[in-house]
């Protein structure tokens, strides 16, 4: 609907959405083959929005760090609550749990006073800050961590291997499941994200591609239609990718549907 949408040109558009924006008594019409198919729309965007390729440079300058850095954090973490035992543990990884299972709505406030404090707000770094943070990926590469044959790891120290030599040698290639998926989870939420750039960001000019959407009348419909084709695209190609290894993340977390 989204693609075939995205032909649609101006007189279409106000004969099928026309009910729903300009007269609220009428239902909408749909035509599943556009009567009039055009090109206009992506020349519209793509030739004359230089806002939007603003808030899709804005998306990746929020997005890929964010998941780059969460590995960098994620991963020792994870790899640390899996090898060794020491005071707190316990405590420490259901703290883990408990601030997973918390939506963003609970630590809002806390979040915008902390980075209001550190005087990070209506900057890039106030969205990759907080996603450097999060407790999912830990919890998902903890199981995979967990699930490597003590074996394996104890001949690997006999053989005089380090524990950093261990870690990149044996853990991260028997969890590079779980990192895909933390990866392609991650993608996902932080490419679709809203309520974070519309708390912490307050200047248009650093809003990320999720933002642009929502400001959609029956004048510019068709574009918006565009623009949510061109959205889709690397996150379907993300999730195509790391469907298998999602899977496999799913199953290793114990996660039922």
């Amino acid at each position: 609907m989204i693609v075939l949408g995205s032909f649609l040109g101006k007189g279409e558009i106000i004969e099928c959405f026309g009910g729903i924006f300009l007269d609220e008594t009428k239902l909408a019409v749909w035509h599943v083959i556009p009567q009039y198919p055009t090109l206009w729309p992506y020349v519209n965007l793509l030739l004359d929005s230089p806002e939007f390729f603003v808030m899709f440079w804005n998306s990746c300058k929020q997005v890929f760090p964010s998941i780059f850095g969460q590995l960098l954090i994620a991963l020792p973490a994870a790899w640390s609550f899996s090898r060794f035992e020491f005071r707190g543990k316990k405590l420490l990884f259901y703290l883990y749990i408990v601030l997973m299972i918390m939506p963003f709505q609970v630590t809002m406030v806390s979040s915008y006073l902390v980075l209001e404090r550190l005087n990070l707000l209506d900057r890039h770094v106030a969205i990759i800050i907080p996603n450097l943070f999060a407790t999912f990926p830990v919890f998902i590469l903890v199981k995979f961590f967990r699930a490597i044959p003590m074996e394996l790891i104890e001949a690997a120290q006999i053989d005089g291997a380090s524990e950093g030599l261990i870690f990149r040698k044996i853990g991260l290639p028997n969890a590079s499941a779980g990192i895909i998926s933390v990866v392609t989870l991650g993608f996902i939420e932080y490419w679709n994200a809203l309520e974070q750039p519309l708390t912490f960001l307050k200047s248009k000019s650093l809003w990320p591609l999720s933002l642009y959407l929502p400001e959609m009348s029956v004048s510019n419909l068709s574009v918006s239609f565009v623009a949510s084709v061109i959205m889709l695209i690397p996150a379907c190609l993300i999730f195509l990718f790391g469907q298998q290894y999602l899977e496999e993340g799913i199953v290793a977390s114990g996660l039922k549907q």
